[in-house]
């Protein structure tokens, strides 16, 4: 499977996630015609405008969008930056950020750092799945399953697994 089939089914799922999210929101009890909720709605589908124009990762492990015209919006912009500033690159930084929103169980992520979770997701499975050496992959593998118990903990208030 190549690599932008691989980003574009990731990023299928980071909208569902997204979804997800507007769903939750739904369910506790805010308004579907709140600000907060046309905004959740506008960004999903804002994601899958994206999604149908297509991406790439460059050589410095970059989102690039293929659609020229959504890349010069702002929101193209803003969604880039997004992606490319605000989600570790690292394995150790990965680890970190898990750690403390592992901490953050008894308070619900934020907006903010919900969207940096799931795209952190995505990230972390693009390098298992990129990984020459078998402890490398294994390594992004397992902060990938971190990161999946920590959104469904977010989202339903229990963890997938347990670490103990």
């Amino acid at each position: 499977m190549t690599t932008k089939i691989q980003l574009k089914i990731c990023l299928q799922v980071l909208l569902w996630l997204w979804s997800e999210q507007v769903l939750q929101d739904v369910a506790a009890g805010i308004s579907p015609t709140s600000q907060t909720t046309d905004s959740s709605v506008s960004d999903a589908n804002l994601m899958f405008e994206l999604l149908l124009g297509g991406v790439e990762i460059d050589r410095d492990n970059n989102i690039i969008l293929l659609d020229k015209e959504m890349a010069s919006m702002r929101l193209g912009r803003s969604f880039l930056s997004q992606i490319n500033d605000n989600i570790p690159r690292s394995l150790s930084s990965m680890v970190q950020m898990v750690t403390t929103m592992e901490r953050q169980k008894r308070r619900p992520l934020t907006k903010k750092q919900f969207e940096s979770l799931v795209l952190s997701m995505v990230y972390s499975a693009h390098q298992a799945s990129h990984q020459q050496r078998e402890e490398e992959q294994e390594a992004w593998g397992g902060v990938l399953l971190q990161l999946v118990n920590v959104t469904v903990h977010d989202l339903r208030g229990n963890y997938l697994f347990s670490y103990a």
